[in-house]
């Protein structure tokens, strides 16, 4: 049974998902009503995925998030919010957020867009066991299972879409990644909101191969990106 950690602090709001989801989801949900109690029952459990409403006293959704990210970086994350507005998404997404939901909305919808975005994840990983996971980036190896670059015997841990980004980058080297076929192949959907936060993630890459010169992720202009490596 798949576990979720549920952050919501309007409690019959938060009664209703966790009911819904346990009768209809054959979920187990664990329900906090803020971000401190969520992040407390994050570090001493295994979930999922999660779900947090954006506006929580003590702390907001998406300091939740930040810290969700820093002990699991690969967790599905949903964010919920009776905000809508642009700059919202884009943190969202931009934090690692899988998925964005704005209230009010359907708890049919919510159980849909869960169940999407399991089985997604499910196919990913079915799928890249098929492809190369080690490669040779200039001095730098990549091993994609572990989610480390190596350098000179340091290594960088990193996300697992910055793993998956970075081994698409890999299997066209020299040549050209297109934009659309990485916001599909990683998140699905080529929205402007994904194309965001792939910005963000292919800086961060960028700032992890800036050691060595002949390494250089570009951007093509009108196409996509190539990592360069001479």
């Amino acid at each position: 049974m798949k576990k979720i950690l549920l952050v919501e602090d309007d409690p019959n709001l938060g009664m209703l998902l966790q009911d819904y989801l346990q009768l209809k989801g054959k979920f187990d949900v664990v329900l906090c009503k803020d971000g401190d109690e969520g992040l407390k029952a994050f570090s001493k459990d295994k979930f999922d995925l999660c779900i947090f409403d954006v506006m929580m006293p003590k702390k907001d959704g998406f300091t939740l998030g930040k810290d969700v990210r820093k002990i699991n970086p690969d967790v599905p994350i949903i964010f919920a919010t009776a905000k809508s507005m642009m700059e919202d998404k884009v943190e969202a997404f931009s934090l690692g957020g899988d998925d964005y939901i704005t209230k009010p909305f359907r708890i049919e919808e919510l159980l849909l867009r869960i169940n999407a975005l399991l089985k997604r994840i499910s196919n990913q990983e079915k799928a890249v066991e098929e492809l190369p996971t080690r490669f040779d980036i200039g001095n730098y190896q990549f091993d994609y299972t572990a989610q480390v670059i190596s350098y000179n015997g340091v290594q960088q841990k990193v996300s697992t879409k910055e793993a998956e980004l970075l081994r698409l980058l890999c299997l066209k080297k020299n040549d050209v990644l297109t934009r659309e076929e990485a916001l599909l192949s990683i998140w699905h959907d080529d929205n402007y909101f994904n194309g965001r936060s792939m910005d963000v993630f292919l800086s961060k890459l960028r700032k992890f191969l800036k050691d060595d010169e002949r390494v250089e992720i570009v951007n093509v202009h009108g196409k996509g990106y190539k990592l360069l490596v001479n």
